[in-house]
């Protein structure tokens, strides 16, 4: 079994860490773990343009961030067994989620929800929610226990 695994340093995708290494897969899962850098959206007047270097600097750090985040899963679930790898790449999340699950042929993805509803969900867009819309397999959204006072 193919598993892809969509990760940031959310709670959110922490549980769906937990989710991988704890459920029984068929022998042998193998799991990609993944985690996209969002391209840096910079907009600027011309007297205060950023030097290219701060930008520059900033997608290091980003890509640097990202690094270790996957490597932590992936550390995780190689330490329960798992055969594993990580991939950092650029892009919006949802679109490099989908492209990366046909491309590996994945059997299924699986991605913890930031449970936005409303207006945050219109403004910030839900991974979660076009990856189960388009992924060209079975989809998995992990989801926090719920919180006292959480509202549904």
């Amino acid at each position: 079994m193919k598993i892809l695994l969509g990760v940031d340093d959310s709670p959110h995708a922490r549980a769906a860490v937990e989710y991988v290494r704890t459920m029984q897969w068929p022998k042998p899962t193998r799991v990609t773990v993944l985690s996209v850098v969002r391209p840096l959206v910079t907009a600027y007047v011309e007297a205060y343009a950023p030097l290219p270097h701060t930008i520059d600097e900033a997608e290091a750090e980003q890509m640097s961030w990202h690094q270790e985040t996957a490597s932590d899963a992936e550390r995780v679930l190689r330490g329960a067994g798992f055969e594993t790898e990580a991939k950092v790449l650029r892009g919006d999340p949802r679109d490099v989620l989908v492209e990366m699950a046909k491309a590996e042929r994945a059997d299924l993805v699986v991605v913890g929800s930031h449970g936005r509803t409303g207006m945050a969900k219109l403004l910030l867009g839900s991974v979660a929610s076009h990856v189960v819309t388009h992924a060209p397999c079975n989809v998995m959204v992990v989801k926090l226990p719920d919180a006292p006072g959480r509202r549904h």
